[in-house]
């Protein structure tokens, strides 16, 4: 068959539109399809405008006015989208004949992305793309075409065809989809009564149209009406989210969120919801098969071919998800109730509510008490405690006995911290997730407690999880009423329970039915129940989810309802969470104004774990910015040390104790000898302030130098000299005795080159000169020994050399601000100062000292201490107060044992190296450095301009993958990397991962 050249196709636009045109040729499956571009235009059109001709070889007549009459009707229709508009001939016609039987028509260009190209393709997207398909779905329920009516592989409502071709797979494939057609064939009945109307029956990621926005694109255009046919209803949605939910590793999750836009426009019946998850599985089944046919056809074009693999992969994870899960989970997202029969089943439980007493007749208990685990509790103590039996075991006979006569219960739906390991992790759309959320309630009663029926019921399972040490025996009986039928679980049972019952043998109500297992049955927790009601045991027939993501709970709460339904007692398992709009309301209601929040969506965070935060539904976030726990989020040697030491004495330094004695000798062996002075004081700010104070009096003078955005604190004094703070937004001006030095950048900065250090420091030199000039000498110089809040920037090699050099010559002071470098961070050395080959008088610490406990100290030479020694007390309340001391000593203790430093050299190494990596790969990554794990990279075009909007989408977007980053430098250009000092190598690939998905996305590939 002979196919139009360009040339040929703006012949045909000249001839029979009018239109000088350069045309293109595009893809097509039936149709030949040209983009016209046109320069000139004779016709009423703006210049430059794009037209789409289209030349059809066998669809003439009517199917062609089909397509006419479909955009006819649609362009009366108020939707939200945009759709092509039918350019008439010379004649005013919409279809022009050519020779060979060829029908050519043009229509308007529409603007936009293809879906298939856009990246990344988000909730809110998929829920635009919802909405889309939904309003043309209403808009086309009262159109009518005869043409509508004929025989299409296409249709999903013949797509019986398929099974003909079933030998052409093999294996794992060949199952997949087999089992798609047998469903297929297996809900006609229903399937055939369905709503019936003319769709679209194509909106695959070729015939989309997304917006040019890269921040927040919305679907802008539909085109291609060319497989329009009359059919069920709901095929168009399962056609969309076919093609919707590729390449995603949670496609269930992104079907909701395509399904909840859609309902917005087209109520969708639960009858056709009921069909859902079969027809997606059809349309991909109908694509493979396709695929395999046309291959042979045309082996040489890839066109037919382009959806086959991402098809498979699609049909691999959608084979895995259960059907009946999918189906509740589209009920629920619909409005209904997730399972059908959850409303009748409370309705039964409510008036037939039994005594929690016949569970456990030989316990004595009065009430009912609950015991706090989520994620966030004070109870369960830090990881080494609640991953110790005996600790756990101790806690609850503690609380047990402030409680008697109570049976302890706790956990429906309870998001808990001991979900959070990698047994209970999956990759979910948008990063790892974890399925925290207990879906039952535990009763915390001795071993060997007997548990007995609470309804009549037979025996379903009969289950030893010997391959999950945390679960132990389980037993699942079924129980009926008016209605359905429903499944009462108890877990975490002795090994003789496996012994009293039978599969299939009847209970009575009271009967006994099992025991409450030790702990070394049970996985060595402490003894207790897990009891959870069941509406559908999803074809489970060995074991049943205990927890859930907590993005489903409102599938699984359908699913496994409350334990409280069918008890009289009043069980309140979980404590009512306070909601994030709530906390961020009376935050700016009642706390300080000047206080921010990260993120767009700022986060609620109730754990520490290590390299990790954790937020109030178990979701883990790696930690890339929190140099403040420096060993890690609540360390369980440092966390102990305070507690210990907390129980017995907290006071000021004014007696007599070892503790300050032994964090002081600990801490020298660490610095200089020529530092051999400590003060001790409770913040950053404070020990600037002081060492501030200290030049001052030892000098006599007034005037101090600092770096240009360098920060320092927030007391007065530091604030003066703090460039960072001052000069930023809400500033003040400059105070005269502060004067600021240029920021020694030598990649953006004034200077750069081999020697740009000694040009840079000579200013301090210029600032001491025109002071003399004035008859007056200076205090002291502070420096960040690597600007932070500047932009993670180290200083050229030979500048605070120089700047020392000048400052001692002067009589003045330097003063080494170590808050964020300090403790081992460099890896080459213990502070960032000894990079550089000088000597300061002082050196300040903070934040990493106390690994968050407000502990900070200064350092200072005997000559500084003697002079600042005037006859004035120096006194701090909390300055080296026993708790402080000891936690500051097992800090130092933790950097030695477990070879902190060493690991910031490695991890630090292996972090540079992979993001020069991905710099030689993103030409937006302008600048890589840093020393150990104190690294920043800088977002720049060509012109090493700044990009800000680029940092906080990059920032943003990690943070919606699990991992928290941050923005720093004068132009919040730059993203900083300061983790906790465990910081893994592990963790370090993870976080190359994630960068390495978000800078291929195309908001930060175009700049």
């Amino acid at each position: 068959m002979n196919k139009h050249t360009p040339e040929q196709a703006s012949q045909v636009a000249r001839d029979h539109y009018n239109i000088d045109a350069v045309s293109s040729k595009l893809d097509g499956y039936v149709d030949e399809n040209f983009l016209l571009i046109c320069p000139q235009i004779r016709r009423k059109t703006a210049s430059g405008e794009k037209h789409l001709l289209k030349i059809a070889s066998e669809e003439i007549g009517e199917q062609l006015d089909f397509q006419i009459q479909i955009l006819k009707h649609l362009s009366a229709k108020k939707l939200t989208v945009g759709l092509s508009e039918v350019i008439p001939n010379k004649e005013g016609k919409p279809l022009s004949i050519l020779p060979n039987n060829k029908t050519a028509r043009v229509l308007s260009w529409l603007p936009g992305r293809l879906w298939a190209t856009v990246n990344p393709k988000t909730e809110n997207l998929r829920n635009s793309l919802g909405e889309a398909a939904g309003s043309l779905t209403m808009a086309l329920k009262d159109f009518e075409h005869k043409a509508a009516h004929r025989n299409l592989d296409w249709d999903l409502a013949n797509s019986a065809w398929t099974s003909a071709h079933l030998s052409r797979f093999s294996g794992k494939q060949k199952e997949i989809v087999q089992y798609i057609q047998k469903r297929f064939n297996e809900i006609q009945e229903e399937y055939k009564n369905l709503p019936k109307s003319i769709v679209h029956n194509d909106l695959n990621d070729y015939n989309i149209l997304v917006s040019e926005d890269l921040s927040n694109p919305k679907i802008t255009g539909l085109i291609d009406f060319g497989d329009s046919i009359f059919t069920q209803t709901i095929n168009d949605l399962a056609i969309v989210l076919a093609y919707a939910i590729m390449d995603l590793p949670d496609p269930l999750s992104a079907a909701l969120e395509v399904i909840n836009g859609y309902n917005l426009n087209y109520k969708l019946s639960e009858k056709e919801l009921e069909c859902l998850y079969t027809l997606i599985g059809m349309r991909l089944v109908t694509t493979v098969t396709n695929a395999s046919l046309k291959k042979e056809e045309f082996p040489n074009d890839n066109y037919y071919v382009i959806s086959e693999k991402p098809a498979w992969d699609l049909l691999e994870k959608w084979f895995i998800v259960n059907e009946n899960f999918a189906y509740y989970s589209f009920r629920s997202v619909c409005g209904y109730s997730a399972h059908p029969l959850e409303e009748k089943f409370k309705t039964w439980a409510e008036n037939n509510q039994v005594p929690l007493k016949i569970l456990f007749p030989t316990f004595a208990s009065e009430k009912v008490v609950n015991l706090d685990m989520s994620v966030g509790s004070t109870l369960l103590g830090n990881l080494s405690e609640y991953n110790d039996p005996e600790i756990s075991e101790f806690k609850l006979k503690q609380f047990r006995k402030q409680h008697p006569k109570t049976i302890l219960l706790n956990g429906y739906l309870e998001a808990r911290p001991f979900y959070t390991t990698e047994a209970f992790k999956s990759e979910g759309n948008n990063g790892p997730q974890y399925r925290t959320v207990h879906l039952g309630t535990d009763f915390w009663i001795p071993a060997k407690t007997p548990i007995h029926a609470p309804f009549d019921g037979t025996v379903k399972i009969i289950h030893h999880n010997n391959y999950d040490k945390d679960y132990g025996p389980m037993l699942i009986i079924e129980h009926k009423f008016k209605g359905g039928k429903f499944y009462s679980l108890y877990g975490h049972l002795t090994l003789m329970s496996l012994e009293i019952l039978k599969v299939g043998q009847k209970v009575k109500q009271g009967d006994r039915i099992a025991y409450i297992g030790k702990a070394s049955e049970n996985g060595n927790w402490a003894p207790h129940l897990h009891f959870q009601l069941i509406l559908d045991l999803l074809g489970n027939n060995e074991n049943f989810n205990g927890v859930a993501l907590p993005t489903k709970v409102s599938v699984w709460k359908s699913i496994c309802p409350n334990p409280n339904f069918i008890f009289k007692e009043e069980l309140n398992t979980s404590e009512e969470k306070i909601s994030d709009e709530s906390i961020i309301n009376f935050r700016k209601e009642h706390l300080g104004k000047g206080l921010s929040l990260s993120y767009d969506k700022p986060l609620h965070i109730v754990r520490g774990e290590g390299v990790y935060l954790i937020d109030i539904e178990g979701r883990k976030y790696l930690d890339t910015v929190n140099n403040v726990n420096h060993v890690g989020h609540q360390h369980p040697k440092v966390v102990a040390a305070g507690q210990k030491q907390m129980a017995v004495l907290n006071t000021n330094t004014r007696y007599l104790h070892k503790e300050i004695i032994a964090y002081a000798e600990a801490l020298l062996k660490k610095l200089p000898p020529h530092l051999s002075v400590i003060h001790f004081v409770n913040s950053g700010s404070e020990a600037n302030e002081l060492a501030l104070r200290m030049a001052k009096t030892v000098t006599g003078n007034k005037d101090i130098l600092a770096i240009e955005v360098g920060y320092h604190g927030n007391t007065n004094a530091v604030m003066d000299v703090s460039s960072y703070k001052f000069e930023g937004e809400g500033g003040f001006p400059k105070p005269e005795t502060t004067h600021i030095l240029p920021l020694p950048d030598s990649f953006r900065g004034r200077y750069s080159g081999e020697n740009c250090g000694i040009d840079y420091a000579n200013h301090a030199k210029e600032v001491i000169t025109n002071l003399k000039a004035e008859g007056k000498e200076i205090a002291g110089f502070i420096g960040e020994s690597m600007i932070s809040c500047g932009g993670q920037i180290v200083p050229p090699s030979n500048y605070f050399k120089e700047v020392y050099k000048h400052v001692h010559e002067a009589g003045g002071i330097c003063i080494a601000d170590e808050v964020q470098t300090g403790f081992g961070r460099m890896g080459k050395t213990f502070w960032a100062f000894e990079l550089y080959d000088v000597k300061p008088d002082i050196v300040t610490m903070g934040k990493p000292a106390g690994n968050g406990h407000p502990l900070a100290v200064v350092a200072c030479t005997k000559e500084v201490a003697e002079k600042f020694n005037t006859g004035m007390e120096y006194f701090n309340t909390f300055g080296g107060n026993p708790v402080s001391c000891a936690i500051g000593r097992t800090v130092l203790e933790v950097i030695e044992e477990e070879n902190l430093q060493h690991n910031a050299l490695d991890v630090g190494g292996f972090l540079i190296s992979e993001l020069k990596v991905l710099q030689k790969q993103f030409s937006l990554i302008g600048d890589v450095r840093g020393e150990g794990l104190f690294l920043g990279f800088e977002l720049n075009d060509s012109n090493k301009n700044p990009l800000p909007e680029h940092a906080s989408y990059l920032a943003n977007r990690m943070k919606q993958l699990g991992i928290l980053m941050s923005i720093d430098g004068p132009d919040h250009n730059v993203l900083k990397i300061k983790p906790p000092m465990i910081f893994s190598k592990t963790n370090a690939e993870e976080l190359i991962f994630r960068l390495k998905i978000v800078f291929g996305e195309d908001f930060m590939m175009k700049f």
